[in-house]
């Protein structure tokens, strides 16, 4: 654990993510004060030879405030209005303050169609690290007055997470209004104890998540954990801390233990794998039959098209797709080799049999196990 310690004094490039209740005051206006804490922060580790990537929330409630509504948009015009009037407000803030300090920042907006694309993916982190590398801070949100349900990444904790794999950071901060992961809800339990190490999300870890959020923001404890485990199979030290405490950031790094730690996994996926797992979108789904399951999960092995029991969607060659086992659970996500009407025709077969039946035989697999990941 000493060893693991160390990661998070010696760190090299970071991901901070603040949440709508860290930058907004009740009412959707911008709290100042909050901002201007944080931002210090972040220079701070920036003159320490520090890369620092911030993912921001509070467009949308710093819209919401300018706007005069009460409480968060529920509509999606809302939300696009708002993040409209928010987003400009917002990053004129982080300008002003980061000058203040020397400091240059660039305005990057993302949607998930950024990280299911495969090329944009790439021009993503390219573009981000080109940034880090000419000495700006990137300042990320995401790009709420285009999205909709359907290219929503859904919250900033998601968002950050993914961005640090981008990235490949060492270091994930998630800096809310509560400090940590507690046995129960500290507001309603005085009892409750934080958990200040957790190397394994477990379902009893899962059930102490809980489903609040601010009246403001998006998400809870729930979507921290899930950025947690995406952090945590890319590799990526995770901390949640309470963004309000006086210099969090430098206390944590220094050792203090008022915050929750989720430790990466040994088993980290390689880039290409935690874009199938967490970034790319899933076009489908393929039905496999016990012997295949067995042999994936067991094994290791490729799916094969013997293994194959049925077919759901519309899919293309290298799209992603959920493998089903016999259990109706998902048991990985991978490329897929051939089309979805391709494999509703060798469905069953044996591989001798595949150029038969199509015409031709392009691969042997139907998903490859260097583009499958187990378990997700």
């Amino acid at each position: 654990m000493e060893e693991q310690h160390r990661i998070i004094k010696t760190f090299k490039r970071a991901v901070v993510k603040v949440g709508t209740s860290s930058v907004n005051h009740p009412n959707g206006k911008l709290n100042i004060s909050q901002i201007e804490s944080i931002v210090r922060q972040l220079v701070d580790l920036y003159n320490q030879d520090k890369e620092v990537l911030l993912v921001t929330s509070g467009a949308v409630g710093a819209g919401a405030g300018k706007l005069g509504l009460k409480g968060r948009p529920k509509t999606i015009p809302e939300k696009q209005a708002a993040a409209a009037v928010g987003q400009g407000a917002l990053m004129h803030i982080y300008e002003k303050i980061f000058a203040e300090y020397g400091v240059a920042v660039g305005q990057v907006l993302l949607t998930r169609e950024d990280f299911s694309d495969r090329r944009r993916f790439l021009n993503a982190r390219n573009a981000l690290c080109t940034l880090l590398r000419f000495g700006v801070i990137p300042v990320i949100n995401e790009n709420d007055t285009v999205a909709v349900d359907e290219i929503k990444l859904g919250d900033n904790d998601n968002l950050s997470a993914l961005v640090a794999g981008l990235v490949e950071a060492e270091i994930l901060f998630l800096l809310s209004d509560v400090e940590g992961l507690y046995t129960a809800d500290p507001r309603k339990n005085p009892a409750a104890q934080l958990l200040e190490d957790i190397s394994e999300i477990t379902p009893d870890i899962e059930e102490l998540a809980g489903e609040t959020g601010s009246c403001m923001g998006t998400g809870g404890m729930a979507t921290k954990l899930q950025a947690a485990r995406i952090a945590m199979h890319s590799g990526v030290v995770t901390v949640i801390a309470g963004a309000w405490k006086k210099d969090v950031l430098r206390r944590v790094i220094a050792g203090e233990r008022d915050r929750t730690i989720f430790w990466p996994l040994d088993n980290k996926l390689e880039n290409k794998k935690q874009w199938i797992a967490y970034s790319s979108t899933v076009h489908g789904k393929i039905f496999i039959d016990k012997g295949a399951a067995q042999a994936l999960s067991g094994q290791g092995k490729s799916l094969l098209p013997s293994g194959v029991v049925g077919v759901e969607g519309v899919f293309e060659l290298g799209n992603t797709v959920s493998i089903i086992g016999p259990d109706g659970m998902e048991l990985a996500r991978g490329l897929v080799s051939y089309s979805s009407s391709d494999i509703e025709k060798i469905k069953g077969a044996h591989t001798k049999d595949i150029a038969r039946l199509l015409g031709r035989k392009d691969y042997d697999e139907v998903v490859h196990r260097n583009n499958m990941v187990l378990n997700i």
